[in-house]
Formats: structure tokens, sequence, C-alpha cells
């Protein structure tokens, strides 16, 4: 699996772990969906993180033109 295809995979998982929390507030059940807003949070962290951590170095170096200060 490439990084472009890891980083496309982490990103929905990311997305689909804050809709996960946000699912009690939609329904009008938030006394009911702390699970849901526990598990949606730490996927969101967690796949957030893995996305920065396996894909680093994947973009490419910014050019600097002119001085740098």
């Amino acid at each position: 699996m490439s990084k472009s295809v890891l980083r496309i995979l982490l990103t929905i998982l990311m997305y689909a772990g804050v809709g996960v929390f946000l699912f009690p507030y939609l329904t009008g059940r938030i006394t009911q969906g702390i699970p849901f807003m526990l598990f949606g949070a730490g996927c969101t962290v967690v796949c957030g993180l893995l996305r920065c951590y396996l894909t680093e170095g994947d973009c490419a170096r910014i050019p600097h033109h002119g001085r740098d200060w």
C-alpha cells in the first residue's frame, strides 16, 4: 500500500471518527451516547496521529526563494 493511499484511508477514518463523535448530538441522546463519543474521539486521535507518523515525508519540500530571514 502506497503512502498516498494510506494517507487517504486514514483521513477517511479520521473524519468517520468525528462523525461517530457527533452522532449523539445529532440524535439527541447525549447521555446514552458517551461510548460513541469516547470511541469517536479515540478513533480520530489515533488515526490522525498515525496519518502524521506513517505518511511523514510524503509531501514535497517547500522551495525557498530569496533570503531565509
